[in-house]
């Protein structure tokens, strides 16, 4: 049977050091921390999403021959998320290193191993993309070679661009202009619209969702824009890792898969987002169908 939804990105592990205090003491050697290795990234956190939420999902993405990147096959393959897209890089597994804030803010350090030169298997691919009705991208170098197979499939086609500083960043500009739905974080601009405008001009048929972290989210939908606030739910923000992620999966399921409204899939998207932020090392805790539509109840009901 055909995958709902194909994610295209890397997976890898994340070490999470959560700090006691309110930043690190560098007048000593040691900080004494609470450091977790979870799997991570952007094509992890966004395929367990969408099979948290029931969705028959596929992913394509690079790991090691290592034992990081058997945690991470076994791992998807024990959530039925399809693994014959998975290829090898030589370098291993990619890593991050995530120092975390007591407020769930998070710095962090990125280690996409050979993303940059990989080469990603095609065929499989184009045979992964057949009948799916969602392809979502992440944004490694590798993955742009997968665009025009992604566009001959029929299917729709939503990339991650992550946070923009620069919008006419030439890095980006081949998945914004294949793209149906771009989604980014504005976390380095105070007002995204400026860079929705840049978009559309690149790319006129985008639906556009920026994620604003305690702001909210922008939603763009034919050339008009419009802000959601955040949710006030009754819950703690230890993790910001995966908010995004869960902000695009919780969008595109409402939007694609239910026929919901922009303004439905955005409050679908912003719980989602807002329940992540809630767990510590969060891939493993996910939403769910069940637990999204509580919250729903709640929001609809007080």
């Amino acid at each position: 049977m055909p995958y709902d939804v194909v994610v295209v990105g890397n997976a890898g592990v994340d070490t999470n050091v959560y700090l006691p205090g309110q930043d690190i003491d560098f007048s000593v050697e040691a900080n004494f921390t609470q450091n977790i290795d979870c799997i991570g990234q952007a094509g992890a956190y966004a395929s367990r999403g969408y099979a948290s939420l029931g969705l028959k999902v596929g992913f394509i993405g690079a790991v090691g021959a290592d034992v990081n990147g058997a945690w991470i096959r076994q791992t998807l393959t024990h959530q039925d998320i399809g693994t014959e897209g998975l290829f090898l890089d030589p370098a291993g597994t990619s890593r991050s290193i995530n120092i975390m804030y007591k407020d769930g803010r998070r710095k962090n350090f990125y280690d996409g191993k050979s993303h940059m030169t990989l080469k990603a298997p095609m065929e499989i691919a184009r045979k992964m993309f057949e009948g799916s009705r969602l392809i979502h991208f992440n944004i490694p170098n590798w993955a742009r070679d997968l665009l025009t197979a992604a566009k001959n499939s029929g299917a729709r086609i939503a990339a991650d661009i992550q946070d923009v500083v620069d919008p006419a960043d030439a890095y980006r500009q081949d998945f914004i202009r294949e793209s149906d739905f771009i989604f980014f974080s504005a976390a380095n601009h105070a007002n995204p619209e400026p860079l929705m405008q840049r978009f559309w001009a690149l790319n006129p048929r985008l639906e556009i969702i920026a994620g604003m972290g305690a702001q909210g989210c922008t939603v763009g939908v034919n050339a008009a824009v419009r802000h959601y606030p955040a949710l006030a739910l009754d819950l703690p923000i230890v993790d910001t890792n995966g908010a995004g992620d869960a902000l695009a999966v919780g969008y595109l399921t409402a939007r694609l898969f239910d026929g919901a409204p922009p303004e439905e899939s955005a409050l679908r998207g912003q719980l989602a987002a807002r329940y992540t932020c809630a767990q510590k090392a969060s891939s493993d805790q996910l939403i769910t169908r069940e637990i999204l539509n509580g919250y729903l109840w709640q929001e609809r009901h007080g």
